[in-house]
């Protein structure tokens, strides 16, 4: 089998609150009033395809929020999604490829974003065959090519594939396509799906 997962809330917990956080104390605007301005929109997308650089990505989205910070502190923001790796989910895929399944990452990122975590949760890659990133590939999920891409690299059919995705689209887009597709809601539904 081919057990694909996500990174964000599947294998490391993520929060982007605590982005807004950095960028409210760091810029003086309030929690609330970035809060409603920010939005994972065009600009965020073409930068998680790689369309965009990561100075022209933090140049657009502070422009969108109105707020004025240097391109160090945006990054610092930035960085603060993460907030702890998911033990618990390592230690699955290492079994999984101990009984030789193969096992691999599919990731919507960004270049900002591959410059930290690899570092500070290199866990990940030693728990993986291989690391599908979105910026890498110049599409994301929930475009069906980005499957299907997986999937043809793997040679692998796509109801020999389990998915594990914490976003509800994402989910349903690998499902159209006859992947197994599971959505993680929160931290108990990887290790019971594997507990069954």
């Amino acid at each position: 089998m081919l057990y694909i997962f996500d990174l964000g809330n599947v294998i490391v917990d993520i929060d982007f609150k605590r982005v807004l956080g950095v960028w409210s104390n760091l810029s003086g605007t309030p929690l609330a009033t970035l809060s409603e301005r920010f939005s994972m929109g065009e600009v965020f997308q073409q930068h998680e395809r790689g369309e965009i650089s990561d100075e022209d990505f933090a140049a657009k989205l502070c422009e969108e929020m109105g707020i004025a910070l240097s391109f160090e502190q945006f990054a610092t923001g930035w960085q603060a999604v993460f907030v702890a790796l998911r033990p618990e989910v390592i230690e699955i895929m290492h079994r999984l490829r101990n009984e030789g399944h193969r096992v691999v990452v599919l990731s919507n990122t960004n270049r900002l974003h591959c410059n930290y975590w690899p570092q500070h949760y290199p866990q990940v890659a030693e728990a993986a065959d291989h690391m599908y990133l979105s910026q890498d590939l110049g599409m994301r999920k929930p475009d069906a090519n980005i499957y299907q891409h997986v999937l043809k690299a793997e040679n692998t059919p796509a109801d020999q594939a389990v998915f594990f995705d914490d976003v509800a689209a994402n989910v349903e887009a690998a499902a159209a396509l006859g992947i197994k597709a599971v959505h993680v809601i929160d931290r108990q539904v990887v290790p019971a799906y594997f507990a069954q």
